[in-house]
């Protein structure tokens, strides 16, 4: 247990096996306005970021786009991994720590074929820490790889921070964290892969680290608007190259807990300048009804 945020575990049965299924995770999270091809070769550069990162052997397993089934992430299925982003026009990529359980390290790619989505489609790739990373090295190295990973995409936005992290294709898999999602408001509920047809260059709401570029930077008035909008003490906004910056809400990413009137001020801020340009169109999470959802979109701007 953390000062900053809380410990969960939550376990579900399948096939007379307890597997660990929800728990609390680092997400790293960027979205890019672009197709699979014009970043794939950035997408690898960046999972080379992340896998020097990364204790031995913690990404073991990958999800064969061939036979939908989880495959070892040995020499050969790297080299497999490799060809397939490579080849094709577009690419889903799943890399995991286990195929059952939910640990912590785990990499989701989105590389789409834009012009044959409707609506407002981006490219998205998510990494994933566990806490125990976050522990044992510190909030400080967290956030240098958040900027490696940032340094090697072309984002238009992006985010890191605290996650309840789970298996979304899990039918069923959000109900037992409806009240806990609102008793910790900076514990985000990961939605990047059915964000990737809707969100366009909008804004997947607030967390610890904020990365900004075009067009909503500019919309802001470039950093020096930014800034002048933010007046928390803990908060920084630090110029990167290419109109970007990084919106950093503290030293380390936090929690909050309402029960204990924790309510995260920074992150409130935050998100009223925001607001005209995030994302809120998540879908219906089981166990949320429509007002649950929308209620947790707004949950730091009512």
């Amino acid at each position: 247990m953390s000062e900053h945020y809380p410990r969960i575990r939550i376990d579900s049965f399948f096939a007379q096996q307890r597997l660990l299924q929800i728990r609390e995770s680092v997400s790293i999270t960027f979205y890019m306005k672009r197709s699979h091809r014009e970043v794939v070769h950035q997408v690898l550069r960046a999972l080379d970021v992340y896998r020097r990162a990364l204790k031995s052997q913690a990404l073991g397993w990958y999800a064969n786009p061939d036979n939908e089934d989880w495959d070892e992430l040995d020499d050969k299925g790297w080299a497999h991994v490799q060809r397939y982003m490579l080849e094709q026009p577009d690419a889903h990529l799943w890399l995991s720590e286990s195929p059952s359980e939910t640990l912590g390290y785990e990499l989701l790619y989105d590389g789409l074929l834009l012009e044959a989505y409707k609506r407002d489609p981006t490219s998205q790739v998510s990494f994933f820490l566990p806490s125990e990373y976050l522990e044992e090295h510190g909030p400080g190295p967290v956030r240098e790889l958040a900027m490696e990973l940032a340094a090697e995409l072309p984002f238009n936005s992006g985010h890191a921070g605290l996650c309840f992290h789970f298996p979304d294709a899990l039918l069923g898999i959000t109900r037992p964290i409806r009240d806990l999602c609102f008793r910790y408001p900076g514990l985000d509920i990961p939605e990047a892969r059915f964000a990737t047809s809707y969100i366009g260059t909008r804004v997947d709401g607030v967390h610890w680290l904020n990365f900004l570029g075009p067009p909503v930077l500019g919309e802001l008035g470039g950093a020096a608007g930014l800034r002048a909008r933010l007046h928390s003490p803990d908060t920084t906004v630090q110029e990167l190259g290419g109109e970007r910056v990084v919106v950093t809400l503290g030293k380390w990413p936090e929690a909050g807990d309402t029960e204990k009137g924790h309510t995260l001020p920074a992150y409130r801020e935050l998100a009223r300048v925001l607001e005209p340009w995030l994302y809120m169109q998540r879908p219906i999470e089981a166990g949320f009804s429509e007002a649950d959802m929308r209620r947790w979109e707004r949950r730091f701007l009512d």
